[in-house]
């Protein structure tokens, strides 16, 4: 209808201007060439709806990464023209039914052929993002490695195309939310694949996929800012309008400290996502795996409170399917889950933390978790003042809102 095209227009400008504007600056990567702060910025947009934004970053966060960070130039010239297009999908596979946190764990295997020419793949990954769609799989299978004389099993990674024969699609899993996405489970039945395939090393693979899922992890603090964004807006049109007591429900404290709640979070999780975006672009690629995990557990966080405090402001209205409320609450319940729990994210942050600290590691989850709550709090405060400090030297006209937003946050709930 109408509105719809509408809504379309309103979501298709900003991201042409900002490909006009930006197009100039190309980084010397394939396809949109975007640095990790555009790509950050073109997250924003593109999150307003949630299933979107998951088959994009399926697809350029996770599933062409391990080709563009650990490829040759043979296996980029090959495959990533028609990726960048959008000619081709690509899927990301990893998880597997017996291992998901544990990803060590799996058991798919790739045997070299009697002729010493492919590898065949045999095994089966669940809950891959675009699984059924995806003409390109980055695959992580067990291969066998001589070590000094002695066989080992190692993980490598592999480029897998559909057009090889042997992968089988599931059916779409029924999810919660994102369900205009595909999900689904793929079997590889003697998949043969060239040995030219392989991404990296055999037997690098693990590490290989840790850094494909750390460089794409830092996206989800500006696809929830931009989210949170969108519902500050609908939420205060209706608060305006609204009367209670013959008030409108805007002049409310109760429901005024619910766009404090909202903005404050927005505001955070943009300065720690566009932080750690900076720090990514910067020549040599330091390694940011840490804060990327940081921005992740903050914002898949942050943005479930405050999708919940956006519906309480509609109450009835907001529980119906009539308004895009309830979508937002079962799409984001997915964010503290996937691309590693938020959970195994805590430990990852505490004991990288530790190991940098020179400090003797406790196995305790509980205080691990406690000391990672504290690193993403100070995370989050650094990236706020930094923000604030830039406004401040250049000047720009709400930096003193700014400097309050960083007050309010962190006398609120840091150290609690």
């Amino acid at each position: 209808g109408n509105e719809e095209l509408e809504e379309l227009k309103q979501l298709v400008a900003p991201v042409e201007k900002f490909f006009s504007e930006e197009g100039e600056r190309r980084s010397g990567e394939w396809g949109l060439g975007l640095s990790n702060t555009m790509y950050a910025r073109l997250a924003e947009i593109t999150s307003l709806d949630g299933s979107i934004a998951v088959t994009l970053a399926a697809h350029q966060a996770i599933g062409l990464k391990g080709i563009l960070i650990a490829g040759n130039e043979a296996q980029k010239q090959k495959y990533l023209p028609t990726l960048a297009s959008g000619e081709h999908i690509a899927a990301f596979c990893l998880t597997e039914p017996g291992s998901g946190s544990d990803a060590a764990s799996i058991q798919t295997r790739a045997t070299l052929s009697e002729d010493g020419k492919h590898y065949l793949i045999n095994g089966s990954k669940i809950w891959i993002s675009n699984g059924g769609i995806a003409d390109i799989m980055t695959v992580f299978a067990r291969t066998e490695v001589t070590v000094d004389g002695v066989k080992k099993d190692k993980i490598s990674a592999f480029i897998v195309e559909r057009a090889f024969g042997g992968v089988t699609s599931g059916k779409p899993e029924d999810k919660l939310g994102i369900r205009g996405s595909n999900t689904c489970e793929l079997s590889f039945d003697n998949v043969p694949v060239p040995l030219e395939n392989v991404i990296g090393e055999i037997g690098g693979g693990f590490k290989i996929a840790m850094n494909i899922l750390n460089s794409g992890r830092f996206s989800m603090g500006s696809s929830s800012a931009g989210m949170i964004k969108k519902l500050i807006e609908l939420t205060s049109e209706y608060a305006a309008t609204r009367k209670q007591f013959n008030k409108s429900l805007s002049e409310f404290g109760m429901i005024q400290e619910k766009f404090a709640v909202m903005a404050l979070n927005a505001f955070v999780m943009e300065s720690m996502a566009y932080l750690t975006a900076g720090m990514m672009d910067r020549p040599g690629i330091p390694d940011c795996s840490v804060e990327a995990a940081m921005v992740k557990v903050f914002s898949s966080e942050g943005a479930w409170i405050c999708v919940s405090e956006a519906l309480q402001v509609l109450g009835g209205l907001g529980y119906t399917k009539n308004y895009p409320y309830e979508r937002y609450v079962r799409d984001c319940r997915i964010l503290p889950i996937f691309e590693g729990t938020n959970e195994i994210l805590r430990m990852y942050i505490a004991l990288t933390g530790m190991q940098y600290a020179g400090k003797t590691i406790v196995d305790e989850q509980l205080i691990l978790k406690r000391v990672a709550d504290v690193l993403i709090n100070l995370y989050a405060m650094t990236a706020v003042l930094s923000r604030a400090s830039r406004s401040i030297s250049i000047g720009l006209r709400n930096h003193d809102h700014e400097v309050c937003m960083h007050t309010c946050k962190h006398t609120s709930h840091s150290f609690n």
